[in-house]
């Protein structure tokens, strides 16, 4: 068994946590674990590159490589069925000793051999809910991955996947945010816009609002440009939030 020496796997989580504190958004650090990736799990004589694919629910698919043929082979994987995407629909690694030998995904494989890599190793990386991500390792030589390093490839996965949910889940946190602060903005331009059509015309609040959605509607205005509309015309300032930063 190849299982890292105690004092490896905790400066090896302690990187993945740098990675991830150090990054600006999921794509920066799956670029940059990519690249960990391929460092760490390369023999000196054998290369490896490798890609990371996430499938996130109503998000495009993000990918990350630390070699431009990895990137390709990862981005044929988004318009073919290959290791990578049997890997993440079974939760299981699956190997290709031989690209040019492979006949489980003959439309891939027939795309994907003109790259010069032959092998391919792909781990899934186990995250939360409707998410799906792997990483996937490609060297040129036939047969580059042993039962060893496929067992090393799954141990280094186990402990990305924590980082990536960690990074994931910050992701998901900063969206919210960026989410309620735009909801905030919209909601003040709207409520501003009913203080007009109200001092204007001399309403309640309640039929300020019919009068701006009933003109929205008739328009075919979203209410919120309508609103900002109104209120350019009555104010000569920048409308602001308390939420903005």
């Amino acid at each position: 068994m190849v299982n890292p020496r105690p004092e490896q796997e905790a400066l090896q989580n302690g990187y993945f946590l740098d990675l991830v504190l150090g990054s600006e958004d999921v794509e920066a650090f799956l670029g940059d674990l990519a690249s960990f990736s391929a460092e760490s799990l390369s023999h000196r004589k054998s290369p490896v590159y490798c890609g990371i694919t996430v499938l996130r629910r109503k998000k495009s698919a993000t990918a990350a490589s630390s070699d431009d043929r990895a990137r390709v082979m990862d981005e044929l994987q988004n318009t073919f069925e290959g290791p990578c995407l049997t890997a993440m629909d079974k939760l299981t690694s699956v190997l290709v000793p031989d690209l040019l030998r492979e006949h489980r995904w003959p439309e891939y494989v027939q795309a994907a051999s003109h790259q010069g890599l032959r092998s391919i190793l792909s781990v899934p990386l186990l995250v939360e809910g409707d998410t799906r991500a792997a990483l996937n390792l490609y060297s040129e030589r036939t047969n580059a991955f042993s039962d060893d390093d496929v067992e090393r490839a799954e141990v280094f996965a186990s402990h990305a996947s924590k980082s990536l949910r960690l990074a994931l889940k910050i992701a998901q946190l900063s969206d919210a945010r960026n989410d309620l602060a735009a909801a905030m903005q919209s909601r003040t331009v709207i409520d501003l816009a009913v203080g007009a059509i109200m001092a204007q015309n001399h309403c309640s609040q309640e039929e300020a609002f019919t009068i701006l959605r009933t003109a929205s509607s008739n328009r075919n205005i979203k209410l919120r440009h309508l609103a900002q509309s109104i209120i350019a015309a009555v104010s000569s300032g920048r409308i602001t939030t308390h939420f903005e930063e």
